[in-house]
């Protein structure tokens, strides 16, 4: 198959010590046959960003389950910006209120917000379907 994977890398930023949706959420891209990156917790928005460029990834996964997503979510979509990854989107998930959810839609780059109890499946289908044929 001369396509290329989707790439992906998932990450955990701020202080948020829960890994088990992420971890979860990985294992599922992997086994729809995504190129993923896990970068494991605590990191900055600047991390998340350098992991991105140096891995020439499609798609920046978000974890957040602090309540900081309002602040994070946009951040991370302006360094995105500013560091060359305009085409690359952003998807989070976690506890994130459905007003808040709604309002990251709105911002260019999120392509999807997802809450508590997606099912992986859900997602897997979204990611295939920002990236079609791949």
């Amino acid at each position: 198959d001369l396509m290329s994977k989707t790439r992906v890398v998932i990450a955990k930023p701020g202080l948020d010590g829960h890994v088990r949706g992420a971890k979860v959420i990985a294992r599922a891209l992997r086994d729809a046959g995504m190129e993923v990156v896990y970068t494991g917790l605590h990191l900055t928005p600047e991390m998340i960003i350098e992991a991105a460029v140096q891995e020439d990834v499609d798609l920046v996964s978000v974890s957040v389950l602090s309540g900081a997503h309002m602040t994070l979510i946009p951040r991370i979509r302006e360094l995105m910006n500013a560091s060359g990854l305009a085409d690359v989107k952003l998807i989070a998930g976690g506890i994130i209120p459905e007003h808040d959810a709604l309002e990251l839609r709105r911002l260019p780059g999120v392509a999807g917000i997802f809450g508590p109890g997606t099912s992986t499946k859900d997602v897997v289908t979204f990611i295939e379907g920002v990236f079609p044929g791949r």
